[in-house]
């Protein structure tokens, strides 16, 4: 289970990425383009946004049952290891935080009237979401 969830895990990240990477281009050409924002656009944006949730279900899922998650925090001198803070602490913590300003941006630009201004919530807050991420995410071990 737990090697599937890694897999699960990695695999999801590349589509979650792709599809944030996608609505922020796709936000920003809405924007300068001037036109209506219309409920495609919703459901593009929302793509990005489920997509970034079920990863971090995901994440969240795989912290509490691999030995490198939460049990590192109990650890002695795993706030010296950069490694073993990256993965007990910093990446599950900034990865929060990203979907929690990716949710942000996207129920904002649900309520807000102009087009121009849920094109601009999406894709500003889609792409702070998105440097979170690729900030914490813990390349090393990715690429290998």
């Amino acid at each position: 289970m737990y090697t599937g969830l890694q897999h699960l895990h990695s695999g999801l990240a590349y589509l979650a990425l792709l599809s944030l990477i996608f609505v922020i281009i796709y936000g920003l050409i809405g924007t300068l383009s001037g036109r209506e924002f219309t409920e495609k656009d919703r459901k593009i944006a929302m793509i990005a946004f489920i997509l970034s949730h079920t990863q971090l279900l995901i994440g969240l899922i795989l912290y509490f049952v691999s030995p490198l998650g939460f049990s590192l925090l109990t650890a002695e001198g795993t706030m010296a290891d950069s490694a073993a803070r990256l993965t007990a602490l910093e990446h599950p913590l900034i990865n929060i935080l990203a979907i929690v300003v990716i949710s942000v941006g996207y129920i904002r630009a649900k309520k807000l009237e102009v087009s121009r201004a849920k094109f601009r919530s999406i894709y500003m807050m889609y792409a702070v979401g998105l440097v979170l991420i690729l900030s914490r995410i813990p390349w090393s071990a990715w690429l290998n």
